[in-house]
């Protein structure tokens, strides 16, 4: 498999990069986590401006029409910076699913609000398990109840994205309109202030049937293809969160002294970066891999695998290096003042956001066992 990059790809990259760089510096990310709720406004303009938002939604419909390739390579990124906007919830989950749904009225509807960012999406992939929204018929819609414990990105959201059940156990994709009558949505605290999480609670809430998408095993099937989609995605993130940790550390080592010589000078220092830089590599070319094995459309078995490959070693950089770089920066690596104890934190929440990576591993291991079974 060819992993290098185009042309076109650099520069989308290198442009994501360079508007971070202005836009999303660490005093920048603090403001937005801790002083305005998690969401910065003025660099969700910015991405929207840039097209970061619709990258792989159809350009009729405000998007780029890029694959999965150059949304992993967004989503690096905005892990890198922390960046503190709910792309992964809109763009990914929300615009992946919309695709999935394949309705031309849909899409007509739905997509262009969410290429520009004007309506901001999330779907309900949830962090906890929780009782199944209960859908009832009611003359011709539906009346939904039920609580959605912790939903990323609902606290920014116009529109949730949620799978409902019937009393038949028929599950129907609705998009629901947050702001309708008997919808209560309540930021929840967490460790991760740069990715607000909500409590999203529905009592006798009114749907009309232009809000159901889908129904039936078509509506399961668009969100499980979603939440692996999105694993790939969350893995080039977790990729750029080990990747800013390993830039931290070799800095503040070529920084700081000792002995008269700089930290960076150091053997054991240097082979510990090493093995820091060869766990991100390692990562960024599993997700990189995983991202055009989508682009090719696998089947179901190699959708699997690869996002079972990209969220395991994803993962596994992500824990390694925000825990290293800790270590690394000293007495100083788990104060307030310094980064890294953000980005271990972001690690630390998105490892129980899709599913952890040992349920990944258990699903695959599953399916070559079957495979070698039959």
């Amino acid at each position: 498999m060819d992993l290098i990059l185009t042309d076109e790809q650099h520069q989308i990259a290198q442009a994501v990069r360079e508007l971070l760089a202005h836009e999303a510096s660490s005093a920048a990310t603090r403001r937005a986590a801790f002083g305005h709720g998690g969401f910065d406004a003025a660099l969700w303009q910015k991405l929207a401006e840039l097209g970061a938002l619709g990258v792989h939604l159809p350009q009729a419909h405000g998007g780029l029409s890029l694959g999965i390739t150059e949304l992993v390579l967004v989503a690096e990124c905005l892990g890198q910076h922390l960046a503190c906007v709910p792309w992964m919830a809109h763009s990914v989950l929300a615009g992946t699913t919309l695709l999935l749904v394949d309705d031309a009225a849909v899409s007509q509807r739905l997509m262009p609000g969410l290429a520009s960012g004007q309506c901001r999406y999330a779907v309900d992939i949830g962090l906890l398990a929780s009782p199944a929204v209960a859908a009832l018929r009611r003359h011709n819609g539906w009346q939904l109840d039920g609580v959605l414990p912790a939903v990323p990105g609902a606290a920014q959201a116009h529109t949730l994205l949620l799978l409902a059940h019937t009393d038949d156990a028929e599950p129907l994709l609705v998009a629901l309109d947050l702001a309708r009558p008997g919808v209560q949505v309540q930021t929840v605290p967490t460790h991760d202030a740069t990715r607000p999480v909500a409590r999203v609670a529905l009592q006798a809430v009114r749907v009309e049937p232009q809000q159901v998408l889908q129904r039936g095993h078509r509506a399961q099937r668009s969100v499980n293809i979603t939440r692996q989609v999105a694993c790939v995605a969350l893995g080039a993130e977790q990729v750029g969160v080990a990747q800013q940790c390993l830039d931290l550390s070799v800095a503040y080592l070529q920084q700081r002294v000792q002995f008269g010589k700089p930290l960076a000078s150091f053997q054991a220092l240097k082979h510990r970066c090493a093995h820091m830089m060869a766990s991100v590599e390692l990562a960024r070319s599993a997700v990189l891999g995983a991202a055009r094995m989508l682009d090719d459309r696998p089947d179901a078995a190699g959708l699997l695998r690869a996002a079972a490959m990209a969220r395991s070693l994803a993962d596994e950089a992500a824990q390694g290096c925000t825990q290293e770089a800790i270590q690394l920066h000293g007495g100083a690596g788990f104060t307030w003042e310094f980064d890294p104890q953000l980005y271990f934190k972001r690690a630390q929440a998105a490892r129980h956001w899709l599913g952890t990576p040992e349920h990944w591993r258990e699903r695959a291991a599953a399916l070559w066992l079957d495979e070698a079974a039959a």
